[in-house]
C-alpha cells in the first residue's frame, strides 16, 4: 500500500500547529501538533518556520523523507495571520519558493473550524481565541471573510479583550470610578496577588507579561455564571459580537432563509456559560431562523485536511475515515517541543 501523501494540512492558531499527512481515502499516515509563539510578521520567516517545525514532524511520524520536496501533492494551510489578501499573497509566495507541496491552498484558520464542524462545504465558522475572526462559504461558493486585525478594523472580542475588560472593571471597582464587582478580587487572585492596583502594577513594571491579560477571559466567564453583573455585561457583549460575524457574513452570502451551520471554535468557547451560548442561538436564529449553532469539539486541522479531499474530488467514504481517526488524542499522542 503507497504511503505517499496525496494532501498535507496545517492548522495554526495562537498557541499551537498541527500538521498531518493523508492518503487520497482519507488514511491518516501521520500527524503532529506543536506549541508556537509570536510569529512577528505572516509568512515571515519566523511565522513560516514554524509551520514547517510541524511539517517536519508530522513527516517524522508519517515515515516521509525530507530528502525530496514536494513532500505531498496538495498543501492547504489554514493559518491565524492569513488575515488579508495581502498575508495570503505572501504566505502563498514563500510555500512556492520552497515547493513543500506541490499545490497550495492558503486559508484563514476560520475555514478550518467551519469544515471541520460540518459536513457541509459551506456555513459560516467563528473562531474566538487571543482575538476573533470570522469566515463564511455560501453553497455556490461564494467567499465572505473579515480583515480581523483588531480595533483598527473594528474588532473587538477572544481572551485579550475580554481579560482586558475584566481587569478594566477590577480597577475602577477598587478606586471608585466603577461599581462594585467581584472581579476586583478575583482578578487579583488569578496572579496570587491581593488587589487589583498590584496586577497593575506588576504590568507595568514588567513583572508579568502583558500577553497573560488573556488568562483572565475564564475568571471573568466564572463571574458571569455566579451572577456578577458587571461580568455579566462583558460576556454579553461577548455574545453580540459573535452573532454580529456570524450575521453579517450570513446576510452578505443571501443565507438567511437557509438552515446554514455556524460552527463556533477557540478558547473563549470553552466554558459552560449556557445563558451565553443561548444569546449567541438567538441571536443567529434572528437573522436566520433555520440556522445550527454549535462549538467544534473535532481539531480544526481535520477541516483542512477535508478541504483537501474536497479540491482531490474524495468521496464520503475517504471524508469519514478521515473523520474517525483524526482526533485530539492522535495529535496529542505526538506533541513535539519547537526545535
Amino acid at each position: 500500500m503507497s504511503r505517499h501523501p496525496a494532501i498535507l494540512a496545517v492548522d495554526g492558531g495562537g498557541s499551537k500547529m498541527d500538521a498531518v499527512l493523508v492518503r487520497r481515502d482519507g488514511t491518516v499516515l501521520g500527524a503532529a501538533r506543536i506549541p508556537v509563539g509570536d510569529f512577528g510578521e505572516s509568512g515571515g520567516e519566523a511565522h513560516m518556520s514554524q509551520v514547517i517545525d510541524a511539517v517536519v514532524a508530522a513527516c517524522a511520524d508519517a515515515e516521509v523523507s525530507l530528502e525530496r520536496f514536494p513532500i505531498a501533492d496538495l498543501g492547504v494551510y489554514c493559518l491565524a495571520g492569513a488575515d488579508l489578501p495581502v498575508d495570503d499573497r505572501r504566505i502563498a509566495r514563500w510555500l512556492r519558493s520552497r515547493r513543500v507541496t506541490g499545490e497550495d491552498i492558503v486559508r484563514n484558520d476560520t475555514f478550518a473550524v467551519l469544515r471541520a464542524g460540518t459536513d457541509r462545504t459551506w456555513g459560516v465558522g467563528v473562531v474566538c481565541g487571543y482575538g476573533t475572526n470570522c469566515s463564511g462559504v455560501a453553497p455556490d461558493g461564494r467567499i465572505t471573510r473579515f480583515p480581523s486585525v483588531g480595533p483598527i478594523s473594528g474588532d473587538w472580542g477572544g481572551g485579550a479583550e475580554v481579560g482586558g475588560a475584566g481587569l478594566w472593571y477590577a480597577i475602577r471597582a477598587e478606586d471608585g470610578r466603577g461599581p462594585k464587582t467581584t472581579l476586583a478580587r478575583l482578578v487579583p487572585e488569578h496572579f496570587g496577588l491581593r488587589r487589583p492596583r498590584q496586577v497593575l502594577d506588576a504590568l507595568y513594571l514588567g513583572r508579568v507579561d502583558e500577553a497573560r491579560v488573556a488568562e483572565l477571559a475564564p475568571v471573568v466567564f466564572r463571574a458571569a455564571t455566579d451572577g456578577d453583573p458587571i461580568a455579566r455585561s462583558v460576556v454579553d457583549r461577548q455574545a453580540d459580537e459573535v452573532v454580529a460575524l456570524a450575521g453579517t457574513a450570513i446576510k452578505r452570502l443571501r443565507m438567511t432563509a437557509l438552515d446554514v451551520d455556524v460552527v463556533l471554535g477557540g478558547g473563549i468557547f470553552r466554558n459552560r456559560d449556557a445563558d451565553f451560548f443561548s444569546r449567541i442561538d438567538a441571536g443567529v436564529r434572528d437573522v436566520a431562523p433555520g440556522a445550527r449553532t454549535h462549538v467544534l469539539t473535532e481539531p480544526p486541522v481535520l477541516g483542512a485536511a477535508l478541504m483537501g479531499l474536497d479540491h482531490l474530488g474524495a468521496g464520503p467514504a475517504a471524508q469519514r475515515r478521515l473523520r474517525r481517526t483524526l482526533t485530539h488524542a492522535r495529535l496529542d499522542a505526538h506533541t513535539h517541543p519547537r526545535r
